[in-house]
């Protein structure tokens, strides 16, 4: 089975207007409302794919009920520990003129420490030997910096396998736990480290570098361009397929959705490379905030190159 964890949900309400001008009223010719967060946004791309998951989280009012409504009607299993205050609406403005986005976030409720304790009881209570968790997303206020950390020791102690998908000081205090897999980005991955990232050799060495801190394989996403994977001391570069762009939100929740359900399966790191980069690209083709289509991924993955590159 496959778990994903979100700690900062939220409703993402998207607007599309014709282009983004300042200091005017912008009329929205499109409008639409999907569930947001990290780890949600991967769920719903393994929902596309076939593949079920359980989505686990925090969730607060009236916009709580709605994210637990829409998750429902998707068909995704939901276990949410419900706290005090409201769960954040992110809003994006996209102009569908010259591809230009503006996106604002809130910083979500206040969480308690009895309120990540529920949540560390919730996981304990569904942990099993092989399971993937994909622990993703920013921290709501209130959470201390390794929060992450007590999760991966309950879930990987019981035999489960974790993907941390998270940034900053959250992740580089998590890594000391071993994680099975981590994903920074290329511009997280220099700052982690203080390497440079600018050529295919100089970002294996920033994921070796990460690697030495504790995760067991490290993957660095590059967005249009690609990943990079380092695993088992050798490093490989997946090239994105070309494909006509859409709106690129979300496309690295579906990379990680999309590796995590390689692995599930029992693909080797490279060929889960591979399923994520595909799903990556097929959201990224889409428009609004949907995700990709298993025809698409189909069609990508054998798009997808896949290169050894020496660190």
């Amino acid at each position: 089975m496959i778990f994903t964890v979100t700690l900062n949900p939220a409703v993402d309400r998207e607007l599309t207007v014709a282009d983004i001008v300042f200091n005017t009223v912008l009329r929205a010719s499109e409008w639409r409302v999907d569930c947001g967060g990290k780890g949600f946004n991967v769920a719903r791309m393994l929902k596309s794919l076939g593949t079920p998951s359980v989505a686990l989280g925090f969730a607060a009012g009236k916009s709580g009920e709605l994210l637990q409504d829409m998750l429902e009607t998707l068909g995704i299993d939901t276990e949410f520990v419900w706290v005090k205050g409201e769960t954040r609406t992110n809003v994006s403005i996209v102009s569908n003129e010259n591809d230009r986005y503006v996106k604002v976030n809130e910083p979500g409720p206040t969480i308690t420490e009895a309120d990540l304790a529920q949540l560390a009881d919730k996981i304990r209570e569904r942990v099993q030997p092989g399971d993937w968790w994909v622990l993703a997303g920013s921290l709501p206020p209130g959470v201390p910096k390794d929060c992450y950390t007590e999760m991966i020791h309950i879930i990987q102690s019981a035999g489960g396998r974790v993907f941390l998908d998270t940034s900053g000081e959250a992740l580089e205090q998590s890594c000391g736990a071993g994680p099975k897999l981590v994903k920074p980005n290329d511009e997280e991955a220099r700052e982690m480290t203080g390497l440079p990232v600018n050529t295919p050799a100089e970002i294996a060495a920033a994921g070796a570098a990460i690697q030495k801190t504790g995760p067991e394989n490290v993957v660095i996403s590059m967005g249009k361009k690609g990943a990079m994977l380092v695993s088992d001391g050798r490093a490989w570069f997946a090239s994105s397929p070309k494909i006509a762009e859409g709106n690129p939100i979300g496309a690295g929740d579906s990379m990680v959705a999309g590796m995590v359900w390689g692995l599930s399966q029992g693909d080797s790191m490279q060929d889960a490379l591979g399923k994520g980069i595909a799903c990556g690209a097929a959201t990224a083709s889409r428009k609004g905030t949907a995700v990709g289509t298993l025809e698409q991924v189909t069609d990508l993955l054998g798009k997808v190159q896949l290169i050894e590159v020496a660190s």
